[in-house]
């Protein structure tokens, strides 16, 4: 695991007397997308929230380049390089979409946050975060407030401001949902252009079994709580458990 980008080990949390994740260690590489799929209450969003320092866990370690940030803020961890799609990317209704944007470049960058005098001074910040906007075909809709926009918009520019940021891990969290047909494919494909990274990596959870197929490099699949595949995605796709989870018959312990 010495090529891990992000660990976790042994990572369990408890809920009273509930285990929500059950004492899961995993390492991910580098150049790698990893789709983290389960039924409904498996842990998925737990484990993700856990990894982000949205909760504390109960024992295990959460490990960034080998040093341990289990007992980090959510600032902390994003400092360090987590980046996180929902949490990290709370959008600012009353502004555009461009100064959502910039905003993101301006604060990686460590201008602080004088959004209008600072970032229109420094044309380098607009130029990337038009560039950014492009990318996910928003550049239209540069100019309008955030709460103009339509839920899939919002979506797709939340994802601009994670890939604006420029973390370490990327954490996608079903990015695609409450997207039309139309909307997804950019977004899918600025996740997969990230793949050639060799320096960042790719978590993502995920229902649609479609995106699975076509952006996993490895999926793991959590059930219960606890790890209970992990593996290539043809060899886990067609596994008893992930058969059984997703055609809603009950998984035996693992």
């Amino acid at each position: 695991m010495s090529d891990a980008l992000l660990e976790t080990r042994d990572l369990t949390v408890r809920f009273g007397g509930h285990v929500a994740v059950d004492g899961v260690s995993c390492a991910f590489a580098p150049g790698q997308i990893t789709t983290i799929v389960g039924p409904n209450g498996a842990g998925k969003t737990t484990y993700f929230n856990l990894i982000s320092g949205q909760i504390a866990p109960s024992a295990g370690q959460v490990l960034l380049r080998g040093s341990a940030i289990t007992r980090h803020s959510v600032a902390a961890r994003c400092r360090a390089g987590l980046g996180r799609a929902f949490q990290l990317t709370n959008l600012f209704p009353d502004l555009t979409v461009f100064e959502n944007l910039r905003l993101v470049v301006q604060s990686r960058r460590h201008r602080g946050f004088d959004l209008f005098s600072m970032a229109s001074r420094q044309r380098y910040m607009s130029d990337e975060a038009a560039e950014v906007l492009a990318r996910v075909r928003l550049s239209e809709l540069a100019d309008h407030k955030v709460s103009e926009l339509s839920h899939g918009n919002q979506r797709k520019l939340e994802v601009a401001m994670l890939i604006a940021l420029d973390p370490l891990v990327y954490m996608f969290d079903e990015p695609t949902a409450g997207m039309s047909v139309d909307e997804a494919p950019a977004v899918l494909e600025l996740i997969a252009g990230l793949r050639g990274r060799a320096d960042r990596t790719i978590l993502l959870v995920e229902h649609k079994m479609d995106v699975i197929r076509n952006l996993a490099d490895r999926i793991i699949v959590l059930h219960n709580g606890a790890l209970a595949a992990d593996g290539d995605p043809a060899e886990v796709m067609a596994s008893d458990v992930v058969q059984e989870a997703y055609m809603g018959r009950a998984i035996e312990d693992v």
